[in-house]
């Protein structure tokens, strides 16, 4: 009953054509009366409905008028009652803004909210975490005077006894770290930065994850030449840290480290980018995606430091592993690599490569060249005649992995270098991509159909067309099946195109077939 009750005023309040002051002097005083209560804190049924309604009651009267009524609620007893102020106090601030709330009642919020988060007792920290970073980040330089006493529960809380007390304050730092840096609070984050270094001996992998959140939040505003402790003393703490299997922790280091990477790569030496380089070979075999695209993303800031010569060894040589997934990962981190320091610092190692006849090895080169043609585009049009020996090799391989591969580095290929004159070479290609359109496997032909689709854009429907034509009405079903799959991808990527390209039929003494427009030439 409660429930319905509550979605009604929702519903009722949401009209246009009832009044903020009619909200104000008759349903609010009765509102915060009966529903605006423990009990209603700890029914999780009416929980969720009651902080929306309330937010949709702030939007309606402006929301000081509601935060006057509950901010002296976050000193409650309840810590149920405290969470659900502090989530509502949240939501209506995110929408309405604090541009209404004066300096009193900011006060009298904030001495609430932090009194609120200290005297946490329960697991579940998430909900005041979030709710006291929204609070600060929404007030913005108002929050400054306030930073001296935060920064202090914060020292405090980072050497705490528990874990958990540990985790929250760290993650803490990560969510207002810019503000503080947009109130001129540099000095401080420094300091926070320092103990936050002095905990990465930290044995709880989740407290560890958080720790290495929050140094990477302020690496982010405070730069890499202003980074208290100085970054040559920070990278050598975090390589070990790189072998921890927790996902947490894995992601939040790889993150740290390719942020060093792409910003300061010139406050560490080569040799220790070189033996993080080995470390990170490991964490391509993450189960987490994020990680796994973290890691190749890494590879290409410190390929971009300190040349792409010792890195492109250290992954050339992981393409002969068993694993596929790990060799995936290696193809993307060397096309990653390529579009970074130019095709032309990898082009010849890919090539030289491929001369290996190893199956493993030679796949992952092709599915480098895709991944590289799909990340260079236009860029391609210097590199075609070089890998097109190699394309055509593969395409005419009999194994079936070979011929997927090289259509798809043909796919991209194609449609990196459309319009730029070269067409003659695409042509080359398709002559060697045709043949495969019998193909049984789903995934070759699938690859096959792309690179037909990707030639088609570049060369034109046209040229499609007229190589489609020849098997339309051919006496084996099956070969009429391919070809009429081929034509229909024409006509719906370009059936407006292909008018020009049908065979001209004579006029018979019946119809007249011929459209003598269309041999118009100038």
């Amino acid at each position: 009953m409660k429930k319905i009750v509550l979605m009604v005023i929702k519903q009722c309040i949401q009209c246009a054509g009832i009044e903020a002051v009619y909200v104000r002097d008759q349903i609010m005083p009765e509102f915060f009366k009966y529903y605006w209560s423990k009990r209603t804190a700890t029914d999780r049924r009416n929980y969720r409905q009651m902080v929306e309604t309330t937010c949709e009651i702030a939007a309606k009267v402006g929301a000081a008028e509601i935060l006057e009524r509950i901010v002296g609620d976050l000193k409650d007893e309840n810590e149920s009652f405290r969470k659900m102020v502090v989530e509502t106090i949240e939501k209506f601030i995110n929408q309405l803004g604090v541009s209404d709330i004066d300096s009193k009642l900011e006060n009298r919020l904030m001495d609430g909210v932090l009194w609120a988060f200290n005297e946490q007792q329960s697991e579940d920290t998430q909900t005041m975490l979030s709710g006291f970073g929204s609070i600060i980040n929404a007030f913005g330089s108002r929050s400054k005077p306030y930073f001296s006493q935060l920064g202090g529960v914060l020292q405090w809380r980072l050497s705490n006894k528990s874990p958990r007390v540990r985790q929250q304050a760290a993650d803490l730092i990560g969510k207002i770290a810019v503000c503080m840096k947009n109130c001129q609070e540099e000095a401080r984050l420094g300091r926070l930065g320092q103990l936050l270094f002095e905990c990465l001996g930290e044995e709880y992998p989740e407290v560890l994850g958080s720790i290495l959140g929050g140094l990477k939040a302020i690496v982010n505003v405070i730069g890499m030449n202003k980074m208290s402790p100085p970054i040559k003393d920070l990278l050598p703490r975090l390589t070990p840290i790189l072998k921890n299997r927790h996902e947490k922790v894995q992601e939040n280091c790889i993150d740290l480290v390719g942020r060093i990477a792409d910003r300061g790569p010139e406050h560490v030496s080569p040799k220790e980018w070189i033996r993080i380089c080995f470390d990170l070979l490991d964490l391509l075999k993450a189960h987490k995606k994020g990680i796994r695209r973290a890691t190749i993303n890494t590879f290409g800031y410190i390929a971009k430091a300190i040349g792409p010569q010792d890195v492109l060894s250290t992954l050339l040589n992981n393409l002969k592993v068993q694993e596929r997934q790990l060799r995936v990962c290696t193809t993307v981190a060397i096309a990653i690599v390529a579009e970074t320091c130019g095709p032309f610092t990898v082009l010849p190692a890919l090539m030289n490569e491929y001369r290996v006849r190893e199956l493993n090895v030679q796949n992952g080169v092709l599915k480098s060249l895709s991944f590289m043609f799909e990340y260079i585009g236009p860029t391609a049009y210097s590199y075609i005649n070089s890998v097109i020996p190699l394309l055509i090799d593969a395409l005419t391989d009999r194994d079936l992995v070979h011929r997927q591969t090289a259509s798809s580095a043909v796919k991209h290929l194609a449609l990196g270098v459309q319009c730029l004159g070269c067409e003659e070479q695409l042509m080359h290609l398709l002559n060697h991509v045709w043949p495969n359109i019998f193909e049984t496997s789903p995934h070759v032909i699938n690859a096959v159909m792309e690179a037909i689709e990707g030639m088609r854009v570049s060369l034109g429907p046209g040229n499609i067309l007229l190589y489609a034509l020849q098997g339309l009405y051919h006496p084996a079903r099956r070969v009429r099946l391919i070809y009429w799959r081929i034509y229909n991808m024409i006509y719906v990527g370009s059936s407006d195109a292909c008018v020009a390209f049908y065979p001209t039929f004579p006029n018979d003494q019946y119809n007249s077939y011929e459209k003598y427009e269309l041999n118009l030439t100038l």
